[in-house]
């Protein structure tokens, strides 16, 4: 399937969930065993418009969400974190699916899906992770000393109330955001208008600076090397090898995985950078689907 032939992502029916008084935008398409498709930071249902309609047709029920906080879903002044995405995740399967699923995610959704994977095997069947982050927030430890006290002043003046707003309507303009995207996709073609109108359309939305902020601010969470131990499922680890912000150096905790015997098979896809499943589609749907298949 060509771009040109992909379907617009207002093609996908867009259905509203009320989670805790909040609203939450989320599609499904096709039929079959369920798959649940979450984005990363700034990203939202649309980020996986090339993949929906390839996955579908491969025989399976296909769920994306907007989390909380981003895309179509309510922006709400609240503390974000990976446990608050983690509720709502287990409320969605609780409410739609409830039946064993397939979590899929990219970035920070990736990280999500092995949460989900490694905290609740009773409701899933495996986890598909494209360029996992290692937290929601870099530790400090993670940083040299000079970028740690840059991120420190960084994050101090984004959640500000003086300046919060003007850092936030700076980052988000259209040509920031495809400067942005110039660093981190490797393939030029996959930046379009359309992506950049994706990312930058909520951020429009009354409440996305608050959001923005809490993100920014928030615990990094769990680290993969601590949620491991606890998986009981396959897993499916997709990495662009020219990432700049996940470097495929992080995957090579699954790799180990892999060479010891666990069932989690690692794919490195060369001359590509932090989001695969958009940067090469034509690569990542089939190795999504013929990985499904073995199981």
């Amino acid at each position: 399937m060509t771009t040109e032939q992909l379907p617009k992502t207002s093609n996908f029916e867009k259905l509203i969930w009320n989670w805790q008084g909040y609203q939450i935008q989320y599609t499904v398409v096709g039929t079959g065993k369920p798959l649940v498709l979450i984005h990363g930071f700034g990203a939202s249902i649309g980020h996986w418009r090339k993949n929906i309609p390839e996955l579908a047709a491969g025989g399976y029920r296909v769920f994306a969400i907007d989390l909380l906080g981003f895309g179509g879903s309510s922006k709400p002044p609240l503390d974000y974190s990976l446990e608050l995405w983690e509720r709502l995740l287990k409320d969605f399967w609780d409410t739609h699916i409830q039946t064993p699923t397939v979590f899929v995610g990219n970035s920070i959704g990736a990280l999500l899906s092995l949460i989900m994977v490694a905290d609740y095997p009773e409701i899933t069947a495996g986890g598909v992770l494209i360029n996992c982050a290692g937290g929601l927030n870099h530790r400090p430890d993670e940083l040299n000393l000079p970028l740690r006290l840059v991120m420190k002043a960084f994050t101090k003046v984004v959640s500000s109330k003086r300046f919060g707003s003007l850092i936030f309507n700076r980052v988000r303009q259209k040509a920031r955001i495809r400067s942005t995207l110039r660093q981190v996709y490797r393939n030029p073609e996959a930046i379009t208008d359309e992506l950049v109108d994706l990312l930058y359309t909520p951020s429009c939305d009354e409440g996305a600076q608050q959001v923005f902020a809490s993100v920014l601010t928030a615990p990094p969470g769990p680290t993969p090397g601590e949620l491991l131990p606890k998986v009981k499922h396959p897993m499916l680890v997709i990495w662009g090898a020219d990432d700049p912000w996940t470097p495929v150096s992080g995957g090579r905790i699954f790799e180990e995985l892999n060479e010891a015997g666990q069932p989690i098979e690692f794919v490195s896809i060369p001359n590509t950078g932090h989001c695969p499943h958009d940067e090469r589609p034509e690569v990542v749907n089939p190795l999504i689907l013929n990985w499904l298949s073995q199981f």
